[in-house]
């Protein structure tokens, strides 16, 4: 095995700290218009105000998906809404060297210590403000947990924290001389929030909770109500009680106004047993009330192989001469030895829900049928373990790093032909989107997202059972196309031209907003009731 072969690197070096280009969404006059929902009114000085609280931005901390939703998103939305984001202040925040501007204090509450918040003002204008609690935010690590990924033990205060936040400033608008008009709420760490606005508030603010990983709960003891502020009457099967724990997801899909998840498959599976984490039943009843939707997330600017600073030479469609620069390229980054077979790629947290059990036993089959596999991401040691132990079986052919940059990941995009994606579930999945927009086709299970965004045998393979059986399969009908010159170079131009882009997937959202904005209009004199 040589060194090559298999790099360790357990500090994140993507660009965290640096503004990120190419987020600003340009006007598209081809736009296309909801065909649901209220009419969306133009930009104007009387933009409505959306408050978007995330725990992850790409511009400075990114640990999923999430961060570059959280980056894109609500910029996408600027041309009609008055979007700002809330964030909790990470060293990488406050490092970045772009300064924060003190623009309001908060006193502690229950065990919740004070805190401050800080105004940062973005390169394209896009406003974050940062909740500056250094006890709990300025650490090592991800957004939450150590170097060695192991979650941080009082998670619970930090992320209560950062929802009292959101709270305090909905119920007082001369908080910020902002007043929020519609709350966007994302993933378990920001549930809690719905939760602090419905028992602490005065007014109705409508809320989108958004689901980008159901699995992913935020549970903890329930002796922990009293430290964070939660009404004992609301622990129950309605509020915020799960099997006995408090849960942070619970929170939010019982409280907010409306729950989405981020494509409509994956909306549909999370109501069934099989892929509802035990909060099927909930979800269930929210679709029935019209509550539940699936809104697919897009992908934006920067990911576009003719202008990436990253790939050498840059490309477009039909350019296949650059492309297989990239393909060279990523084949002596990972010490590989030079080869006319295809190239295949992983791109992905290193967890048991990537399926990447099944990779590394179908690597034999790639190495045996003449192509190559490389592997760039973190996560499970178990996981991180077995696909070292697959590049030790295969040097040459095999090439694995452990950590992640995101311009080397960028590299593998472009240079692969195809990006493996066996998930055992995927609520949306952007790495499929970004692949194919770089010309490497996903091979992926028929689950969630992946479902809604690969069309087998146009832009990309799908297996409908998730057994190494019918993964093997797929990925030896892999081989039959790479060999199907003219049929392989078709299904590359599908990938490359039809992504879905921010400018369409917005759309939807905005409808959204107006619909419940126009909801709150109705129910602004109502006394909002405690349960």
């Amino acid at each position: 095995m040589t060194q090559a072969a298999v790099r360790v690197r357990r500090k994140e070096t993507s660009r965290q700290g640096e503004s990120v280009p190419g987020y600003a969404i340009p006007a598209d006059p081809a736009e296309p218009r909801s065909s649901t929902g209220p009419s969306v009114a133009p930009m104007s000085a009387h933009r409505r105000h959306v408050l978007f609280v995330t725990t992850e931005i790409a511009d400075f901390i990114k640990a999923g998906g999430l961060g570059d939703v959280s980056a894109a998103l609500p910029r996408a939305l600027k041309p009609t809404y008055d979007v700002r984001v809330l964030m909790p202040g990470y060293r990488q925040l406050l490092s970045s060297g772009r300064p924060i501007v003190t623009v309001a204090r908060l006193p502690a509450v229950h065990d919740l210590p004070a805190c401050e918040i800080g105004r940062l003002l973005c390169e394209d204008g896009l406003v974050i403000y940062v909740v500056l609690c250094p006890s709990l935010y300025d650490r090592e690590g991800n957004a939450y947990g150590d170097e060695l990924g192991e979650g941080w033990d009082d998670n619970d205060i930090r992320f209560a924290r950062l929802a009292m936040a959101a709270a305090a400033i909905v119920n007082d608008p001369a908080l910020l001389d902002w007043q929020v008009d519609l709350l966007h709420l994302n993933d378990w760490a920001t549930g809690l929030t719905a939760g602090y606005v419905r028992w602490l508030g005065k007014r109705y603010v409508p809320s989108v909770y958004t689901i980008h990983n159901l699995a992913y709960q935020g549970v903890f003891p329930v002796e922990r109500l009293s430290a964070l502020g939660i009404p004992a009457s609301a622990f129950h099967i309605d509020g915020v009680e799960f099997h006995g724990q408090l849960s942070f997801m619970k929170a939010g899909l019982s409280y907010a106004s409306q729950v989405t998840t981020v494509s409509s498959n994956y909306a549909h599976e999370i109501t069934t047993p099989a892929f509802g984490c035990g909060l099927e039943g909930l979800l269930a009843k929210r679709a029935l009330e019209g509550r539940l939707s699936g809104l697919l997330n897009g992908i934006d600017d920067r990911w576009d192989p003719r202008t990436d600073p990253h790939l050498s030479p840059n490309f477009g469609i039909n350019d296949w001469h650059g492309k297989r620069a990239n393909t060279q390229r990523v084949r002596r980054l990972f010490g590989l030895a030079p080869s006319s077979g295809p190239l295949f790629a992983v791109v992905s947290r290193l967890v048991a829900q990537k399926g990447l059990d099944l990779t590394a036993q179908v690597a034999e089959t790639i190495v045996r049928r003449g192509g190559q596999l490389v592997v760039i991401g973190r996560g499970e040691y178990v996981i991180e373990q077995s696909l070292i132990e697959m590049a030790a079986r295969y040097p040459g052919q095999v090439g694995v790093n452990i950590g992640f940059d995101e311009g080397e990941a960028r590299q593998i995009y472009a240079g692969s032909d195809f990006l493996l994606m066996p998930s055992r579930f995927e609520p949306c999945g952007l790495s499929q989107l970004y692949a194919q927009r770089f010309g490497s086709l996903p091979v992926a299970h028929r689950t969630g997202g992946l479902a809604d965004t690969i069309q087998d045998g146009i832009n990309g393979l799908l297996f409908d059972e998730m057994t190494l059986e019918s993964y093997r399969t797929t990925v030896s009908r892999a081989f039959d196309l790479f060999r199907a010159t003219d049929l392989f170079y078709a299904m590359r131009r599908a990938a490359m031209a039809g992504r879905l882009h921010w400018r369409q997937a917005v759309v939807p959202y905005r409808s959204l907003y107006a619909e419940l904005l126009s909801e709150a209009t109705v129910r602004s004199g109502d006394t909002v009731e405690l349960r």
